[in-house]
């Protein structure tokens, strides 16, 4: 079985001196730190520049940072204080007042609209992930939600590797079978 490594042990082993660590870490959470950046600022540069100085700090207090932490959430936390220090200095220079900002991508209303149709598809694929046979919704949870790896699943289901891969791919089939044939219906009737 293989194994990966979680938020907390790439932490405790960059802060025990593994930079290789570190690198990992970055890897691991630069997308999601960006658009997160990116609901403060629409200035891309101004977030990459926040994530580039949060991991040099990072780097930089390696040995005084505490282990026992959510990785992710103090990743976030670090960032957005970055991004506001440096949106609360130009709005000082501007003699303008200064507002945390939180942006949606497009405006509310669309946001809303965007959110109320991947509910109702969320809701009809739960009701077709229903339908499966039981060993295909396993091997699909195990994948899709756990997200292990194809010979981790084999072994928690105690198949081979071919039969581990077969079971997600005609899960995943039926599914989107299922999930086309049902809206081209709609679509007809």
């Amino acid at each position: 079985m293989m194994f990966r490594e979680t938020d907390r042990d790439l932490w405790t082993s960059f802060i025990n001196g593994d930079t290789e660590s570190l690198n990992s870490l970055y890897k691991q959470f630069v997308d999601v730190l960006y658009a997160f950046g990116l609901r403060f600022t629409e200035d891309g540069e101004l977030v990459k520049d926040g994530i580039q100085d949060l991991f040099v700090d990072l780097f930089k207090y390696r040995k005084t940072l505490a282990p026992e932490v959510n990785v992710k959430s103090y990743l976030f936390t670090s960032l957005k204080r970055k991004i506001c220090l440096v949106l609360k200095k130009q709005a000082a220079e501007a003699n303008h007042s200064f507002e945390v900002p939180f942006l949606l991508s497009g405006n509310a209303e669309e946001q809303i609209i965007q959110d109320e149709r991947e509910s109702a598809l969320l809701l009809k694929l739960n009701k077709q992930l229903e339908l499966l046979p039981s060993r295909q919704k396993e091997a699909l949870y195990l994948r899709f939600n756990s997200e292990l790896e194809y010979e981790e699943i084999a072994a928690v289901m105690n198949v081979s590797l071919e039969t581990c891969r077969t079971l997600v791919y005609r899960g995943v089939k039926q599914l989107r079978e299922r999930m086309v044939v049902k809206h081209l219906y709609k679509i007809l009737a």
